[in-house]
This record gives C-alpha cells, structure tokens and sequence, in this order.
C-alpha cells in the first residue's frame, strides 16, 4: 500500500503542477479558464497531495513524540543544558 500511496501522490503533484503551468499559459488568452486550471492545481497540492503524502508519512510513527508536552519539553532543557557545558 505505501509504494502504491507513494505513486499516488507524485502523480497528484505532477498533475497539479501541470495544471498550474497551464493555466498561466493560457492566461492572456481566456482568463476565466486560466484561473480554474490554475485553482483546480492548487487545490490538487494543497486538499489532496500533501494530506495524501502526511498519511503515508506519519503512518506508523507515535505523534506524541512529537507534541509539545511538558516532559518532552524537560528532555530539551536537559539537553540545552548539557550541551552549554560541553561549550
């Protein structure tokens, strides 16, 4: 499944891109066109890529090592401190 999530989402971005691209190309010629191929890749990036390549991403990994907790944020104070005695 992550192989196939992964060609996923290159093939989302490269669409969006693409989309992108084409819409301010087209631009000069027909705006109102322009702006929904230009919008249409945004959304493709922003609503559907990038939540698609945090899943596979975050898939497997324990978020609260990444949270800000007041014991995670002793850890760092602990390591701030050693590091100044190292200085």
């Amino acid at each position: 499944m992550k192989t196939w999530l992964k060609y996923i989402v290159v093939f989302v971005v490269l669409i969006s891109f693409g989309s992108i691209i084409y819409g301010f190309s087209i631009k000069e010629e027909d705006l109102s066109t322009a702006n929904k191929y230009i919008g249409m890749g945004t959304v493709g990036l922003f609503l559907i890529a990038m939540p698609l390549f945090l899943f596979k991403e975050s898939k497997g990994k324990d978020m609260k090592d990444y949270m800000l907790t007041k014991e995670n944020i002793k850890k760092m104070q602990a390591k701030e401190q050693k590091k100044s005695e190292n200085q």
